[in-house]
């Protein structure tokens, strides 16, 4: 029987950082522990010389700390590490496969803010881990099987920087639009959340020819996703009035999601993303199986739109690490999330805000049309989605009344194609309610009850 996970969430290891298990200690632990895994996954490593491992991060002020532990560990086992320094997560992967290493680290919390921080783990060819090989490494975490391990000498693994890492992935991104194909007339707002993406993608935009308002490019370790980036779009929505841009862009704290903005200042969230580009990847023949794979949020308008135009949509649990799962399990070649994530396999084995944002660009630019006619392609039902912080994840089911609520709620909106959805996050200490139906006052008024409940029995501060 495989050992119960302790440390690893739906995507990777995160919480406060320096306080366990984002702390020097287990950072360590884990460097040790990922470098054994990786090295004997192939006796061989991929390139000349010792095993490899890439060490990547965005810019929080405690990526330092946790970038010198786990790079201590990685060495203490004698594996090379590759410092790329600050970039975005689907950088990191990508420079993985390019410079041939055995596996790849990004040192990130997402969306969250500064004060929490995260480690992310991907194979050699640029996915991210499967629950086996997660099990792994956790198991060696807590085991201690691997304390006797100590190479000396010559055996210990050496660090490298990677000076060319934000050159390479800035071609690699251009690469994702045809060949000839400029921004040339195009305004774009771009917030990089002072995260991960501060100086890739203001570099892409100019360097294909957009004229580029920037943002959010000032990091200084405590200021990633502060009122800013994809966590807060109304500043770019903002700025695109403020400049009469023609589109906005958004990205999280490592940049592997975006949200944009068109021409109005509306936001376009990733459930319109997917529309405009998997209806566009239908009419040109381009979407494997004319299957869009997407998650349980998106909303149902989404699955709508795709079957009125001959195509196929297959949900998924929330997370882009089982989008990725179901799209490589068929070979399907496009899915994401309405948070922003969105993977164009095609090009890149990740969410990458970049990629996503340039493929919506080609569009505009293919079409002669401006976002706000594009995003017309489909019609949205009405949803609510609501978050409730909680002191703790207690389950569903031992929550007093709150089941009862949800099946009273499903039995009114279900009859008209809505739904309700009911879950933990699996990143923070949220509870997410998502309620979708016909009817926004319906809505309203179950989220509200549904919602009060479980702040009354486990939110921070519990309703008397």
């Amino acid at each position: 029987m495989s050992q119960p996970k302790k440390i690893f969430g739906t995507d990777g290891v995160r919480g406060t950082a320096n306080i366990e298990p984002v702390t020097a200690e287990t950072a360590l632990k884990l460097g040790r522990a990922a470098a054994h895994v990786f090295k004997n996954m192939e006796l061989q490593s991929r390139g000349r010389g010792k095993h490899k491992i890439v060490v990547g991060k965005d810019t929080r002020l405690s990526g330092y700390m946790l970038e010198n532990a786990i790079s201590s560990g990685i060495l203490s086992m004698g594996v090379d590490v590759l410092f790329i320094g600050p970039l975005p997560t689907p950088g990191v992967a990508y420079i993985t496969r390019s410079l041939r290493a055995d596996a790849g680290i990004v040192i990130t919390a997402s969306h969250n803010p500064y004060d929490d921080n995260g480690i992310k783990f991907f194979r050699a060819d640029g996915y991210k881990l499967d629950d086996e090989i997660e099990g792994q490494i956790e198991g060696l975490v807590f085991s201690g099987d691997i304390e006797t391990i100590r190479p000396t000498a010559n055996e210990i693994g050496k660090a490298v920087r990677i000076d060319d890492a934000l050159g390479r992935y800035i071609e690699f991104t251009k690469a994702s639009l045809p060949k000839g194909l400029t921004l040339d007339g195009l305004r774009v707002v771009a917030d990089c959340a002072n995260g991960a993406a501060y100086k890739s993608t203001p570099c892409v935009l100019r360097e294909l020819g957009a004229e580029v308002f920037v943002y959010g490019t000032t990091p200084d370790g405590l200021n990633i996703n502060r009122g800013c980036g994809s966590m807060h779009p109304e500043e770019m929505c903002r700025k695109v009035r403020e400049h009469g841009a023609h589109l906005g862009i958004a990205h999280d704290g490592d940049a592997d999601r975006v949200l944009l903005c068109d021409e109005n200042g509306k936001m376009i969230d990733g459930d319109d993303i997917m529309a405009i580009a998997a209806l566009e990847m239908l009419a040109e023949g381009t979407l494997v199986d004319k299957t869009l794979v997407t998650t349980v949020m998106s909303n149902a308008g989404l699955d709508a739109a795709i079957k009125a135009a001959g195509g196929n949509a297959l949900r998924t649990p929330v997370g882009d690490k089982h989008v990725i799962d179901m799209m490589l399990r068929h070979g399907y070649n496009f899915g994401g999330e309405q948070s922003g994530h969105l993977i164009f396999r095609d090009f890149s084995t990740t969410g990458d805000g970049l990629v996503a944002a340039l493929q919506i660009l080609r569009i505009m630019k293919s079409k002669s049309q401006p976002l706000s006619r594009l995003r017309r392609c489909w019609t949205r039902f009405p949803q609510l989605v609501t978050n409730v912080r909680v002191r703790e994840k207690k389950p569903l089911e031992a929550l007093v009344g709150v089941l009862d609520l949800v099946k009273q709620a499903e039995a009114e909106v279900s009859p008209q194609g809505g739904r309700v959805l009911l879950r933990y996050s699996g990143t923070e200490p949220k509870a997410r309610l998502l309620i979708e139906g016909k009817d926004a006052a319906v809505l309203e008024r179950w989220s509200r009850q549904i919602i009060e409940s479980i702040r009354r029995q486990v939110g921070e501060d519990p309703t008397p």
